[in-house]
């Protein structure tokens, strides 16, 4: 990086983009700060530089800068974000600035947003539970420690409550060494005060700091404010020791944010119109995660995002699921039976579970329990299916146990009420008695050994 030089020749305004005339002497990503006539002062960043010119994004909008008497000085160094254990309890704005009438912490050092270098070879494998108290989350798709975990949504359903009770529910659950990290990218306000008011009621805000950059504020900060949440979220987990939850929400917005960006810089679109980089960029925001040999913490990211038009092949969640280790999927139909949190577990998954559960981390039988609730009510979504057509009378006994099955299995192991919080022996005990619906001869993923020591739970709960 270059030091502090300062320009003053404006080439061009378009949008919350700047062209400035240079001398080369400069870097990408540098920090830019712009200096208005009436002694306003507004923060950038170079994204381009050549020979003689540079692309500045000005981070609170370009209105009111005049292409005369500005005075752009680029300040040798990247956006940073200031960082100590004073962070904790804390709220600030998309761009770190403080929004909780306290005066901003004192760093212990300034760390750079976009990412400290990790060697590949100092990551350890994810393989710790994390219980979130939220029985289709532990049972089935179950969320390991250090783990990126996508909540896949739509309009209208209730990612922002099932995101919240996670975080609440782990940090009641982990204790003193958790914390969250909450970022918010282009949501309305009503859901920044939801999120701000949960923490609060249930003490888990002093274990969390929170970075909100609302609808309101300019598009262009969306593009920082992920990164910056990351920031603190590695401080604390690979400095302070903490087991850190990220949560950021929307990425949907960051990614039109992206989009608004390249078209300002007219670059060649690419699918739908965003930028063939949509895919690296993504990634270099969900890979901020996971574990590091010789740190005590962790970093656990669960990024939600609202699928425009309810389309999961939409560029930016069909992205995003070849980058993390699985993916949440709300459903509508679910939602409007009036099923909480409605999870789609058929388009679900979780990759790690695996690697996070049974004897000696959770419970012997947990892997089992899962397979044979999949593969129980995949049965019985093709026997719904049939009984549209032929109706309940058209199929045989067999088949209406299935029936029988479903419904228990949304009702009474899926359905929880969003301050339920159900630890792990009782979300698979629940899932022993929702299988017991079904004859012994159809629990195929069942060992023998698990049957004896549960059959008092299927021999009350049978049919």
């Amino acid at each position: 990086m270059s030091g502090s030089i300062s320009y003053s020749s404006v080439l061009g305004i378009r949008g919350s983009i700047m062209v400035i005339r240079t001398d080369g002497k400069l870097g990408y990503e540098e920090l830019v700060e712009i200096e208005l006539n009436n002694g306003e002062k507004r923060l950038g960043r170079s994204l381009q530089a050549s020979q003689d010119t540079a692309v500045v994004e000005v981070f609170e909008g370009t209105q009111g800068i005049s292409t005369n008497n500005s005075k752009i000085r680029f300040l040798g160094r990247p956006l940073e974000l200031p960082v100590s254990n004073e962070l904790l309890g804390r709220i600030f704005d998309g761009l770190g600035r403080p929004l909780d009438s306290m005066p901003a912490p004192v760093g212990v050092e300034e760390w750079d947003i976009n990412g400290m270098t990790l060697n590949p070879y100092k990551r350890e494998y994810p393989d710790e539970f994390i219980q979130t108290g939220v029985s289709v989350m532990d049972g089935m798709l179950s969320l390991i420690r250090g783990q990126k975990l996508p909540i896949f949504s739509g309009s209208g359903l209730p990612h922002d409550m099932l995101a919240s009770q996670i975080a609440r529910q782990s940090t009641i659950a982990t204790g003193e060494e958790f914390a969250v990290v909450f970022g918010a990218i282009g949501v309305p306000a009503d859901t920044a005060m939801f999120f701000r008011k949960e923490l609060e009621e249930s003490g888990a805000l002093k274990r969390s700091v929170l970075f909100l950059n609302l609808a309101e504020d300019p598009a262009i900060e969306r593009i920082v404010t992920p990164r910056i949440a990351l920031t603190a979220a590695e401080y604390l987990a690979f400095e302070q020791g903490l087991h850190v939850l990220t949560i950021l929400t929307d990425m949907t917005n960051y990614g039109e944010a992206l989009r608004e960006i390249s078209i300002l810089r007219e670059e060649v679109p690419s699918r739908r119109g965003y930028p063939g980089y949509l895919y690296t960029d993504l990634a270099t925001i969900f890979e901020r995660s996971g574990k590091v040999t010789g740190k005590n913490g962790s970093l656990t990211q669960l990024p939600i995002l609202s699928m425009p038009g309810d389309d999961i092949t939409h560029p930016i969640p069909d992205l995003t699921a070849y980058i993390t280790e699985g993916q949440v999927v709300l459903d509508k139909d679910l939602y409007h039976r009036g099923v909480y949190p409605p999870v789609n577990v058929l388009m679900s998954l979780s990759r790690l579970m695996k690697d996070g559960v049974g004897e000696g981390k959770t419970r012997a039988d947990h892997k089992e329990l899962s397979d044979q609730l999949y593969n129980s009510y995949s049965k019985a979504i093709e026997v719904r299916s049939l009984v549209e057509i032929v109706g309940r009378e058209g199929i045989p006994a067999s088949s209406v146990k299935y029936l029988d099955f479903a419904d228990k299995f949304e009702k009474k192991f899926m359905n929880q009420g969003h301050y339920e919080n159900r630890d792990i022996e009782t979300t698979l005990n629940l899932a022993w008695e929702v299988i017991a619906a079904l004859p012994d001869s159809e629990l195929t993923n069942i060992s023998e050994k698990s049957r004896e020591v549960h059959s008092n739970v299927i021999q009350k709960h049978s049919v």
